[in-house]
């Protein structure tokens, strides 16, 4: 073996693997600057290793290449594509709903060029942005007037500072929800300038006791909708419409957070029937708030739909602007919502319909075609189709699961969870990361979302490769 200040000898110079073939090409794709600093690092790690006494290719092209994995890395999408094979359709931490064509085309028109989003193309004056969507609010939700902000948990805070900044908030206290990353209704009814008064009891709240929670100081009350959780058991609570008397009967405006909110009766798809958009309008209040990007299958935002007057003042508050949303949300969310002007569709128009329509039996054929590209991929694992359960994610109906099927992986030396560990990241890890769940001793990849087959096979085959690769 050749000594280490002999090999160390034969380090090429950055300007040297730079001027041969394999380096001029990464200059021409990357820019000379960023492939300088790549073959600096390359060569750096190189040095290290062999004066730690290993053995390392030091020609120019493995100085190139290895040069190159760094420059493709580096030039990789932290938010590239992933298949999302957990059973969760709406997962917060994956992008929660995939959006429909018509919406990603309108989109990408919006980002090619100039629009009208603030101008009125007939007086060719100034105009608001949230009239591109306004007449389709009132149309698909009933109401007479709505607004949109970039979250519902923005929408929430800005009706509360609206209607309760420097005054009280009343909410039952069975309706105290904390939603994802430790956000909770109190702390926000904080933020927003609100003193939250809390009436009734974590399992049972009654109409007297909002009656005996309003005064003088009282802005505003609201109704929670529990999406993330249910009590069940010895439990009451005052529905909407009687909540809505009892608010005009005290000259108190009253807001229902619906959370996840949908504008169709889900039940037609087999789900349990979350109330409506439009139901909770008919109910009575003044203002209405939900989500933009989970039932609803559109980009992420927030609205505020309800009363024309309870409107205006919600788009008065300077806060407004703050939380607006740009052209490319707006775009996508107009396109979103005139799908639903053909509900009878929905199902083949919206992608989180499709997903959360998709029979079971057509999963469990789908799990069939992929055992056989899974299992050659894993040689040391035994793979088989086994039924599970999905679940639709983001706070909605937190307790109802959805029949599906999956594939099922073990290590066949039963390595345990360290070796399912090891599989997981290894599957994370490819160019195209696959996420799944790891249950009962197996990892399990529910494929109620696959609709990529080709996609998902050649990932398979990346994932063969790499782990070959491992020494």
């Amino acid at each position: 073996m050749p000594a280490p200040n002999l090999r160390l000898r034969d380090l090429p110079g950055v300007d040297d693997v730079m001027r041969h073939a394999d380096g001029a090409a990464l200059v021409e794709r990357f820019g000379r600057a960023e492939v300088a600093e790549a073959v600096r690092a390359a060569v750096g790690d190189l040095r290290t290793s062999l004066r730690a006494g290993a053995e390392a290719d030091v020609s120019r092209e493995a100085v190139s290449a290895e040069a190159g994995r760094r420059l493709a890395a580096r030039g990789r999408s932290a938010l590239r594509p992933l298949f999302n094979l957990t059973g969760t359709v709406l997962h917060t931490n994956l992008g929660r709903a995939i959006l429909p064509e018509a919406a990603i085309g309108a989109a990408v028109d919006a980002m090619a060029s100039p629009v009208a989003l603030e101008y009125d193309l007939d007086t060719g004056r100034r105009g608001e942005r949230d009239d591109h969507v306004r007449a389709l609010l009132r149309e698909v939700t009933g109401a007479e007037d709505g607004t949109v902000v970039n979250n519902n948990a923005a929408a929430v805070l800005l009706v509360i500072n609206t209607f309760a900044c420097n005054r009280e908030a009343v909410v039952s206290r069975g309706e105290l929800v904390e939603i994802g990353g430790s956000f909770r209704i109190p702390e926000l009814m904080t933020q927003a300038g609100a003193t939250l008064r809390e009436v009734g009891t974590t399992n049972r709240t009654h109409p007297r006791d909002y009656v005996d929670g309003f005064g003088p100081d009282t802005g505003l009350v609201m109704k929670v909708h529990t999406s993330n959780y249910r009590i069940e058991g010895y439990t009451a609570e005052v529905g909407a419409p009687e909540l809505t008397g009892l608010a005009r009967a005290a000259g108190v405006t009253f807001c229902n957070d619906l959370g996840s909110g949908t504008l169709v009766d889900l039940s037609r798809w087999g789900l349990r029937h979350e109330p409506t958009v439009r139901e909770a309008v008919a109910d009575g209040a003044d203002l209405v708030t939900f989500s933009g990007d989970k039932l609803l299958g559109g980009p992420q935002v927030g609205f505020v739909v309800g009363t024309s007057a309870a409107i205006a003042r919600v788009n008065r508050n300077p806060m407004k602007r703050a939380l607006r949303v740009d052209k490319l949300r707006l775009a996508a969310l107009e396109a979103t919502l005139k799908l639903y002007r053909d509900p009878d569709r929905l199902d083949a128009t919206l992608p989180t319909l499709r997903l959360l329509a998709r029979p079971a039996a057509d999963i469990a054929a789908l799990a069939e075609r992929m055992l056989g590209p899974a299992a050659a991929a894993l040689p040391g694992y035994a793979v088989s189709v086994g039924a599970c359960r999905s679940q639709i994610g983001s706070g909605a109906l937190p307790v109802d699961t959805i029949a599906s099927a999956g594939l099922f992986i073990r290590p066949a030396d039963r390595g345990g969870d360290d070796a399912l560990g090891r599989l997981a990241a290894a599957l994370r890890a490819l160019p195209r990361p696959v996420v799944g769940r790891v249950s009962e001793g197996a990892l399990v990849l529910d494929l109620r979302c696959l609709e990529d087959e080709p996609g998902f096979i050649a990932t398979l085959q990346d994932l063969s490769r790499t782990l070959h690769a491992v020494p």
